[in-house]
């Protein structure tokens, strides 16, 4: 394996920026220093001007394998998250077939073992009648538990109370859910039936998976987790009444029940569906603009834990149709990172917040073992980024199976320079390099 010798580096890394080299050896960080030397073992680095991240750890993704991979799989996908930053995924169990037994989990982890570039894990699924397949999973090697409260894939919406209170009283992994109530938006869909028929506007979308609809389901969610003193975390909140669930009073490490902001939900509104229209078709929807403006204040205080992407990559021939036949979800990992760096430069959020939020977060919050930090000793899952190097998006050049984006004819401030995963370089200067493949996450338990 080949050593790297990164020099002169701005190091962001647990709160502070600060110029730095590190020495990467043997798939780890070997050293941090002011000025270490090189020798003729090590391939130098000049990191001059360049930010030198932990690699983002995306907790909510969709890589479509098996069973949808016209959509997408595991090698393309892992490609494009480690060409944005993302060194590290963890995928969602609704796959064909869902991730309902032991047997299909242990497949899913077989073909990344193959397949992916970046490092990995996989939820176990939650369906109506297989708590005892649930209560099987090894936390040590296994995220946690996806419940959907809310529609999903095949037999995973989750709606039985005495399910959901089986899963909240005896699994001791960490319960994510997916919160929206089905009832309530079932109801409102028949409401936009009976006025538009087969022509429902896209704008009708936050109207039909709506803020009571979500906070119905992520309230429950909330009681059944103190009532049982359960691990939850509720993935991708949309409204600004939900975040008010979530407390900030307590570290990290200490809570118990946490939350997600994603990429989406803190970009777009509503105002932009006169413009992408289905492309931006997500559940939970993309609500208001005072909802966004929620979002950012809760992540911001400590409400919301950590960002993910939600991606979920469809064809752009499924994207394209009418509202009723138009899937929910789109592709983010190669540009959430340049995304929130955009972020970063317009005010909202500081450089050292949002490794936070990407990096350290997720690593504290899964008890993932040795990632998420730049530390001696630790896993050299490590990002170059450019701050002076605008990337202007094109759907024919990002690498998702779908080949396309909501993010397309953008231009973002900054580049993604060089990823490592485990020490090897895997992505320079615009191109993929395969070499060396991801590895499984641990988790403390």
């Amino acid at each position: 394996m080949t050593k790297y010798l990164i020099k002169n580096g701005t190091l962001v890394n647990e709160g502070k920026s600060m110029t730095m080299d590190m020495l990467l050896q043997d798939g780890i960080i070997q050293k941090i220093d002011k000025n270490i030397t090189a020798d003729a073992s090590m391939e130098v680095i000049d990191a001059s001007g360049l930010l030198v991240l932990p690699g983002c750890i995306d907790d909510q993704v969709h890589f479509r394998e098996p069973g949808l991979t016209h959509k997408g799989n595991i090698a393309s996908e892992s490609r494009a998250a480690v060409a944005g930053g993302i060194t590290s995924f963890m995928e969602m169990p609704n796959t064909i077939p869902n991730a309902l037994t032991q047997e299909f989990l242990a497949e899913k982890y077989d073909i990344a073992a193959a397949n992916s570039i970046a490092n990995y894990s996989f939820f176990m699924g939650a369906s109506n009648d297989n708590l005892e397949e649930v209560l099987k999973t090894d936390g040590r090697n296994v995220c946690g538990i996806k419940v959907f409260m809310g529609s999903s894939t095949g037999n995973m919406l989750v709606d039985k109370e005495k399910t959901l209170e089986g899963l909240f009283s005896k699994v001791p992994l960490l319960i994510a859910t997916h919160c929206e109530d089905e009832a309530t938006v079932r109801a409102n869909l028949a409401l936009f039936h009976d006025q538009y028929g087969e022509n429902i506007p896209m704008s009708a979308h936050p109207l039909i998976r709506s803020e009571e609809a979500c906070y119905l389901s992520s309230s429950l969610a909330v009681s059944l987790a103190k009532q049982y003193d359960s691990r939850l975390h509720v993935l991708h909140i949309s409204t600004e009444k939900e975040t008010h669930l979530f407390d900030n009073s307590i570290p990290l490490a200490e809570k118990k029940i946490t939350a997600e902001a994603c990429i989406h939900h803190l970009w777009f509104s509503e105002e932009d569906y006169l413009d992408k229209n289905t492309l931006i078709k997500w559940n939970p929807a993309v609500k208001k603009a005072s909802d966004r403006a929620g979002i950012w204040e809760a992540l911001l205080d400590n409400r919301i834990d950590v960002i993910a992407t939600d991606h979920a990559p469809h064809t752009l021939e499924e994207k394209l149709r009418k509202y009723d036949h138009a899937p929910s979800g789109g592709p983010l990992v190669q540009h959430a990172l340049l995304a929130m760096l955009e972020k970063v430069k317009e005010g909202y959020i500081t450089v050292e917040i949002m490794v936070e939020k990407m990096a350290h977060a997720p690593a504290i919050l899964f008890r993932i073992e040795n990632r998420g930090f730049l530390r001696e000793g630790f896993a050299a899952d490590i990002v170059l980024v450019n701050p002076a190097l605008a990337t202007k998006v094109k759907n024919e050049e990002v690498l998702y199976k779908c080949a396309w984006t909501p993010f397309n004819d953008y231009s973002f401030s900054s580049a993604i320079s060089k990823t490592f995963v485990n020490g090897n370089l895997v992505f320079s200067d615009g191109k993929i390099q395969d070499q060396g493949m991801g590895q499984r996450l641990t988790f403390r338990v």
